[in-house]
């Protein structure tokens, strides 16, 4: 539900629409035209630490923060772009079979790596087989085989038509970003993390650990040439410390400033905030849940912990009323959106269910996790659950460790889960599969299907799109909003 805002000191034209692209993830389109030699340079201050696994295309683990890398280093078969979900980019164009079974890529021609070396059918087929990132088991267990007849020609076989493999393939995964085979194969995946080459519209210059990544325009790229010469991803963990050098003149953008330093900002001359639109959730998410001697195993307990959150004050106090409170993980955008009911907040009503459920004094909740970028948020939720008597230590911690630990521990509960299930059958309560941060504002006391419950009447649509943030169903607590994201 809390949004993310990025404050803006004024900068030319040309660099406000690099900026642009940058804070939707995508490079804008334009018509074939003289291009003006790139110059200057940009700095944003990120709100996290950068990783060098996110730079490897093949290890995106299903959060949407490696593709701020991604955009700007590599290029992919379809991605995301204004107004097209799926665009063709490396792919000049694309079919499918009538059958559904058969996926045909026509290689764009003309488009070369940073080294200067073409794009190639191999090179697709390459970076397919080596992803190893979230999503791996499942592509590896419905392509049966990937065949290049030609270096332009890329196709790929399933086992049984699957309508979702293009958004599986290249845009909600790693797969279809496509790196050089032949560079790998001579330096090794080490060796690629340390100096990555891709077909994107900027190349790597320098990554300092915990200081900056810096980019180079590269004039080699096939959509249209950058007009900022360098990219300097400058991290900024500190919120108040992002503020203090945008003032200061040392970065151009700051990511998410909220709260009292957003009213900071606002009243500061020469600066701007600005609201950054994504679609994303935040929740709270109860692995012990399927433990009979845990707390959270009682679904009153799941209910007060909704009820005791105040979604809206909190939307209000650090995002300036900008997030939207949703009770759902959908986002409104998606394809046969259903509006759930509004959320509640009623205090006495939790603590009432607590006492329902033998907790009358309230009970010791142990740690509560969260990606540090957004400590701020899950400090809120614990002081509105400590306010009915559960009571949390929070323990922020990097967003690479993190979705590390969360991935382990979602792992062991889904197989207690399972277990469970097997032994005693609960229909529509599904353990979550969600790979965003549990640091959420809303809650969802009953199990919420990660697709929307109303069907379409009409059988014929052939490309219905899940979310890609749940695997399956949820008993979490969580919501859904526009702006900002705990994994951007």
């Amino acid at each position: 539900m809390v949004s993310s805002v990025s404050a803006i000191r004024s900068i030319p034209a040309s660099r406000r629409a690099v900026l642009a692209g940058m804070l939707l993830a995508a490079t804008w389109l334009a018509a074939p035209r003289p291009a003006a030699a790139a110059e200057g340079t940009l700095t944003y201050a990120v709100h996290i630490s950068l990783a060098p696994t996110w730079f490897e295309p093949a290890e995106t683990s299903g959060i949407i923060t490696p593709f701020m890398v991604l955009y700007a280093l590599h290029d992919s078969m379809l991605k995301a772009m204004p107004g097209q979900p799926l665009a063709p980019s490396l792919a000049e164009s694309w079919s499918v079979s009538e059958d559904g079974l058969i996926y045909t890529f026509v290689v764009r021609a003309g488009a070369t790596f940073h080294n200067g070396d073409p794009v190639t059918a191999e090179d697709v087929a390459f970076s397919f087989k080596r992803y190893r990132g979230t999503a791996h088991d499942q592509l590896q267990a419905r392509v049966v085989k990937v065949e290049t007849p030609d270096p332009q020609h890329a196709v790929f076989t399933l086992k049984e038509p699957w309508p979702d493999f293009p958004t599986f393939y290249a845009t909600a995964t790693g797969a279809g970003w496509v790196v050089p085979k032949t560079y790998i194969e001579r330096v090794g995946d080490d060796g690629f993390k340390k100096a990555p080459i891709g077909a994107g519209p900027y190349k790597f210059v320098s990554f300092t650990p915990g200081v900056a990544l810096v980019l180079e325009a590269y004039d080699g790229y096939w959509r249209k040439k950058p007009s900022v010469k360098r990219l300097v991803f400058k991290v900024i963990p500190d919120e108040s410390t992002r503020l203090a050098a945008l003032k200061r003149g040392e970065v151009d953008v700051a990511y998410s400033i909220r709260g009292e330093l957003a009213d900071e900002l606002e009243t500061t001359p020469g600066l701007s905030l600005k609201g950054v639109v994504l679609q994303a959730a935040y929740w709270l998410q109860f692995p012990e849940q399927w433990d009979p001697k845990s707390p959270w195993h009682d679904i009153r307990v799941r209910q007060a912990a909704s009820l005791a959150i105040d979604r809206k004050t909190i939307s209000e106090a650090l995002t300036k009323g900008v997030s939207l409170v949703t009770n759902t993980i959908i986002p409104d955008s998606f394809e046969y959106f259903w509006k759930p009911p509004e959320p509640v907040y009623d205090r006495a009503k939790a603590k009432a269910l607590l006492a329902e459920a033998g907790h009358p004094n309230g009970f010791d909740a142990g740690d509560y996790y969260c990606d540090v970028a957004y400590a701020n948020l899950a400090e809120a939720v614990i002081n509105d659950l400590q306010a009915v008597g559960i009571r949390a230590r929070l323990m922020p911690l990097e967003r690479v460790a993190f979705y590390k630990r969360y991935a382990e521990k979602g792992s062991r509960t889904s197989s207690r889960a399972r277990a469970a299930r097997s032994a005693t059958p609960r229909p529509g309560s599904r353990p979550s599969w969600s790979r965003a941060a549990p640091t959420s504002t809303a809650t969802s006391p009953t199990s919420t299907p990660c697709t929307p419950s109303r069907r379409p009447r009409s059988s014929t649509r052939t490309a219905r799109r899940p979310c890609m943030r749940c695997r399956s169903w949820s008993t979490s607590a969580r919501c859904s909003r526009r702006s900002g994201s705990s994994a951007s």
